[in-house]
């Protein structure tokens, strides 16, 4: 059987707060539909977590600028529901709220969510009659690296409609998948600074067979762009090999990444090698670090990273 679909916000706290009274914990998978087995197996994990799982499919409009377009990101709602229902193990819903950025101010800022509607959020300042969102989390430090020199208001989009799913939801944990590194982190760091009572886990990558970091994006490529987006995950296993050959120079192996990208027609947004934790910067390959790429391969932005767990 297809899982239950609850579409509203009210209605989704008090299925949460009736599984609550039965004394069953929540878990709570983030996405924006068009499931793929990396989110899958967050599923899963969530299943052996907690007693009821939630699946949110609500591709959020308040982490895209302008520039991107909204209505490009894939959907394919039923099909989300016919791989959900196989899975077994527990008890999925699924959340797909229309639009969580509608206060009810009037036709016009309502977005279609369909699994992949059209629009941006507007805050009060944009609006003329001042009912648009204007609340947003910022996670200051962590969110200016990495993505966030290229996409200055995902993470502010992103810290902000995870916090509405964890009121609306009220999970007792919350999977995030480690191919967005510097989400997981955000979010981790969201939780602790605000005191929400959840555990947040990280799912390792998923890949395809030939290695790369199965996303929702990937449905873009051309075969040819896909066969070159393979040196990602390439130039990564291949910097790790290094590391544990001896090499810890961060320039020697950031420029090895960025030779093996330029070479297979990628353009690069960012090479970095950063700590775990603090996604610092460091020159030298000492402790715990995570290698994190971008790159476009034709009109596909796709990131990828690799952690390496030394102490020297």
């Amino acid at each position: 059987m297809e899982p239950e679909v609850i579409r509203d916000k009210e209605a989704m706290r008090r299925w949460s707060r009736a599984m609550r009274s039965q004394g069953k914990t929540i878990g709570l998978v983030p996405t924006m539909g068009y499931l793929h087995e990396g989110h899958l197996s967050l599923v899963r994990q969530s299943l052996t977590l907690a007693d009821v799982t939630v699946v949110s499919i609500y591709v959020n409009p308040g982490q895209f600028s302008p520039t991107e377009d909204l209505s490009t990101y894939p959907s394919d709602f039923s099909g989300d529901l016919v791989k959900l229902s196989a899975l077994s193990g527990g008890k999925v819903v699924v959340f797909n709220p229309r639009n969580l950025y509608d206060y009810g101010g009037g036709e016009r800022k309502k977005v279609n969510n369909g699994g992949g509607g059209g629009g941006r959020v507007l805050s009060c300042v944009e609006e003329e009659d001042g009912l648009g969102h204007e609340t947003w989390i910022r996670v200051e430090r962590l969110e200016k690296g990495l993505c966030g020199k290229s996409r200055p208001v995902f993470f502010r989009g992103v810290a902000t409609i995870v916090t509405k799913l964890f009121n609306i939801v009220e999970p007792d944990v919350a999977m995030f998948g480690k191919k967005d590194y510097q989400q997981w982190r955000i979010i981790q760091r969201m939780v602790r600074d605000l005191d929400f009572g959840i555990e947040i886990v990280g799912g390792d990558i998923t890949r395809e067979k030939d290695g790369l970091a199965m996303s929702s994006r990937n449905v873009h490529l051309s075969p040819e762009e896909r066969q070159r987006a393979l040196s990602i995950s390439r130039s990564l296993t291949m910097a790790k090999a290094s590391v544990a050959e001896g090499l810890t120079s961060v320039a020697e192996i950031k420029d090895m990444i960025v030779q093996q990208l330029v070479g297979s027609d990628g353009r690069v947004d960012y090479v970095e090698i950063v700590d775990q934790e603090t996604l610092e910067g460091v020159e030298e390959i000492k402790n715990g670090v995570v290698i994190c790429v971008a790159a476009w391969f034709g009109t596909v932005r796709l990131i990828d990273n690799i952690e390496i767990n030394i102490s020297l």
